[in-house]
C-alpha cells in the first residue's frame, strides 16, 4: 500500500513539474498534475492483472511480442524499396502503423499461448495441467487429507486456488471461536502438507471474479484446467459430477476402506438415541457409522445384539439398518425371538 501511494505521489508531481515547465498556466499546471495520477491509477491496474498471469506466461507474451515488431520492421524496411508507395509518403506512417500493431499483437498472443510448448535453458514444458489436483477449502479443515499424504498413497502437485486460502483466512479471522478454530487449523494443514516429502503444494492465482462463491469457482477451475477436486463436500460433489469434473472424494475414500459389514450377521452396539421413525433406536460403530435398529427405542444407554439387515452405501457415509435380536444386562441378558 506504502509502495502505491508513493508511485502516485511521484506520478501526480511529475505530471505537474512538465505542465509547469512547458505551459504558464496555472489550470494547465493542474491538468498535468491530474494526468500524473491517471496514468499512476493505470499502472495498478495494469500490475493488478499482471499478478494473476503467470512469469512464464508474461515471458513468452514479451519474446513473442519482440519477435513481431522485429517482423513488422522488416516488412516495413522492405517495403521502403518500392517506389510506387514512397511517392506517396503521407501513406507511409499508416502503413508502419498497421503493421506494428498487427504483427506485435499477434506475437503477444502466440508467444503467451505457445510457451508453454517450449522448452529453453532446462525450463521445461509445463506439466500436464490434468495431473492436478485440485483442495476444496472442506477437504483442508477436515484434515485427513495429510494423513493420506504422509501414508504415500497420494504423491505429485496439489493445487489450491487463491480463493480458497482467502476463505480460510477470512475463516481464521472470524469472531466465532469455532469458525476461527477451524480455519487455523486448515492452515496448520497445509502447512504441515507443504513440509510433506512427495507432495507438492502449488498456491494458484486462477480467479474468476465473474462467477460467485467458491464452489463455483472450484469447478470452473477444474473445467479450465482438466483438474480434479479433492473434496468431502457432498452437495459439490453432486454439482461437479453433473458437469463432467471428475471427483475425488475423501468420505467415499474412508467409506471403502472399512470394515465390510454383511446382511445376516450379529454385532453388538449401544443404543444412544431414538431414531425417526417409531420404535427405532440409533447406535454408532467407532467409526462413526450410524446402526439404525428396529424395536430398540426403549433401550437406549443399554448394549444390545442386532441383527444385520441390510447397508446403504452413499458418498455422504453409510447407514446399516438392523433388527433387535437380545438386549444385554450385566446380570441377565434378555432375548428376543431366541431359537
Amino acid at each position: 500500500m506504502v509502495v502505491k501511494i508513493l508511485l502516485i505521489m511521484a506520478c501526480s508531481i511529475s505530471g505537474y513539474s512538465i505542465a509547469y515547465h512547458i505551459y504558464g498556466q496555472w489550470w494547465q499546471w493542474v491538468i498535468g498534475l491530474i494526468w500524473g495520477l491517471f496514468i499512476a491509477i493505470f499502472v495498478i491496474q495494469i500490475e493488478r492483472s499482471i499478478r494473476k498471469v503467470s512469469l512464464r506466461v508474461i515471458l513468452g507474451g514479451v519474446v513473442g511480442m519482440l519477435i513481431g515488431l522485429l517482423i513488422a520492421f522488416l516488412f516495413a524496411y522492405g517495403l521502403s524499396f518500392v517506389s510506387n508507395i514512397m511517392e506517396k509518403r503521407q501513406v507511409v506512417p499508416w502503413i508502419y502503423t498497421l503493421l506494428t500493431g498487427t504483427m506485435g499483437y499477434l506475437g503477444l498472443v502466440l508467444g503467451s499461448k505457445k510457451v508453454e510448448e517450449l522448452s529453453f535453458f532446462g525450463w521445461g514444458p509445463a506439466k500436464e495441467i490434468s495431473d492436478y489436483r485440485i483442495l476444496d477449502t472442506s477437504v483442508v479443515i477436515d484434515g485427513r487429507i495429510a494423513d493420506i499424504c504422509d501414508t504415500g498413497f497420494l504423491e505429485g502437485n496439489l493445487m489450491v486456488p487463491r480463493f480458497v486460502l482467502d476463505e480460510l483466512q477470512y475463516i481464521a479471522d472470524s469472531s466465532d471461536s469455532l469458525k476461527r478454530a477451524r480455519g487455523r487449523r486448515g492452515l496448520d494443514i497445509l502447512n504441515r502438507m507443504q513440509r510433506s516429502s512427495g507432495i507438492c503444494i502449488d498456491v494458484v492465482d486462477h480467479d474468476f471474479p465473474k462467477i460467485k462463491g467458491v464452489d463455483a469457482k472450484l469447478v470452473a477451475l477444474a473445467k479450465k484446467t482438466n483438474g480434479k477436486i479433492i473434496t468431502n463436500d457432498f452437495n459439490l460433489n453432486k454439482v461437479a459430477e453433473l458437469q463432467g469434473i471428475k471427483i475425488l472424494n475423501v468420505n467415499e475414500l474412508a467409506n471403502a476402506l472399512k470394515p465390510v459389514v454383511l446382511p445376516g450377521e450379529l454385532m453388538t452396539v449401544k443404543i444412544i438415541k431414538e431414531g425417526k421413525e417409531p420404535g427405532q433406536g440409533v447406535a454408532y460403530l467407532d467409526d462413526g457409522t450410524m446402526i439404525i435398529v428396529d424395536n430398540a427405542q426403549k433401550h437406549q444407554g443399554m448394549n444390545v445384539e442386532a441383527l444385520v439387515t441390510s447397508v446403504l452405501q452413499t458418498a455422504a457415509g453409510r447407514m446399516i439398518f438392523s433388527e433387535l435380536k437380545a438386549v444385554l444386562d450385566e446380570k441377565k441378558p434378555y432375548v428376543l425371538n431366541a431359537k
